[in-house]
């Protein structure tokens, strides 16, 4: 039954498929003494959900298994002819280029894995039977998805605390299937670190704070994405120009060597998105940003962080053409924005920027 459930999941365009038990990760503790020490700042729904993280018979009832799934992201996938920005939006050199995550190259992962998850579950109900059920989550349930893919053999968790897979390095997304289904578990996949530790060294805000340790306050995805509020001074010029997540402990990784393009995401590439014009981002009414990001990740950070995240990249530019948008920005009525504005041009302006207030 599972080798029929893994070539369906094959079939489907997901990369790779393991399954281990129901039951608590066994890296629980670390997690709850993580939260515990605030190191997950604003992100409070982590913690709402530790009681069905600890428990998952409390999100699906009955539950046996859970089958992992891993969808690679790697970069060759991008510039598919089928996903190039609208014609209306010319083609040229940006001006001054910002940096979007890899991951978020894409349209919305949550969307393009729904369909081929829901098919694959049901095809996890049919085999199993009457009675049987299943439920799909892709990034979106309260479940410690990354400790049971390593549980299930699907990869291992590095230094820098994400996955990586032998076979596809740092460069894919996981989804997850839970079943009332008994399934035999694969081993678990050995951590295959060694002395390596490129990721730490490669964290530009060091939020890697010691082996398998991440203070997320100080990283970088953390501040351009789910951070409402200012960006601490401090923690600015290490952003450079991103504007949307940050890549470097990912690439840093030696496994990438094995990396390579999947199928799923192939078609949802979005080429405008690899070096985003910054000043062109900074021009953007409130319609328009619904139109061109409401099916990407960035749409998460809305228009305000957004801006936010772009006005600093501004300032950490070094392009004096950037003052006279960021002035008009400095007029924002949101205050955050107006805020890091005025950061950005005293930064290009040589002068030292003031306390945020």
């Amino acid at each position: 039954m599972i080798e029929a459930i893994r070539q369906r999941a094959l079939e489907l365009g997901f990369d790779d498929c393991r399954v281990t038990s129901a039951l608590p990760p066994a890296s629980l503790p670390h997690f709850q003494a993580w939260l515990d020490s605030g190191q997950h700042g604003e992100m409070a729904y982590l913690q709402r959900g530790l009681p069905k993280r600890a428990q998952l018979d409390l999100v699906l009832p009955g539950i046996r298994s859970v089958i992992v799934l891993a969808v690679n992201y790697h970069p060759t996938l991008g510039g598919s002819p089928t996903s190039a920005p609208p014609a209306d939006r010319p083609q040229c050199a940006p001006s001054i280029p910002g940096q979007v995550a890899r991951y978020a190259r894409y349209q919305d992962y949550h969307e393009r894995l729904a369909q081929p998850l829901q098919e694959l579950a049901q095809t996890v109900d049919r085999l199993g039977g009457p009675g049987t059920r299943s439920l799909a989550y892709v990034d979106t349930g309260p479940i410690l998805e990354r400790d049971l893919a390593q549980r299930a053999g699907l990869g291992f968790v590095g230094k820098h605390t994400n996955l990586i897979r032998r076979r596809a390095g740092n460069w894919f997304f996981i989804a997850e299937i839970l079943t009332t289904l008994e399934l035999p578990p694969d081993p678990p996949e050995p951590n295959r670190c060694g002395q390596c530790t490129r990721c730490i060294a490669a964290c530009p805000t060091q939020a890697i704070t010691a082996p398998f340790q991440l203070d997320a306050r100080r990283c970088i995805s953390y501040l351009t994405i789910e951070l409402r509020g200012p960006i601490p001074i401090e923690l600015r010029p290490a952003i450079g120009n991103r504007i949307f997540g940050c890549d470097d402990c990912l690439e840093a990784c030696p496994w990438n060597r094995f990396a390579h393009a999947g199928r799923l995401l192939r078609e949802a590439a979005r080429p405008d998105l690899d070096q985003p014009d910054l000043l062109e981002l900074l021009s953007l009414d409130e319609e328009t940003f619904r139109l061109r990001f409401r099916e990407t990740p960035l749409w998460r950070c809305k228009r305000r962080g957004l801006r936010r995240n772009v006005c600093i990249a501004l300032g950490n530019s070094g392009d004096p053409r950037a003052i006279p948008a960021l002035q008009q920005a400095a007029h924002d009525p949101e205050p955050v924005v107006a805020e890091a504005a005025r950061w950005a041009i005293e930064r290009l302006q040589g002068q030292q920027p003031l306390p945020a207030d």
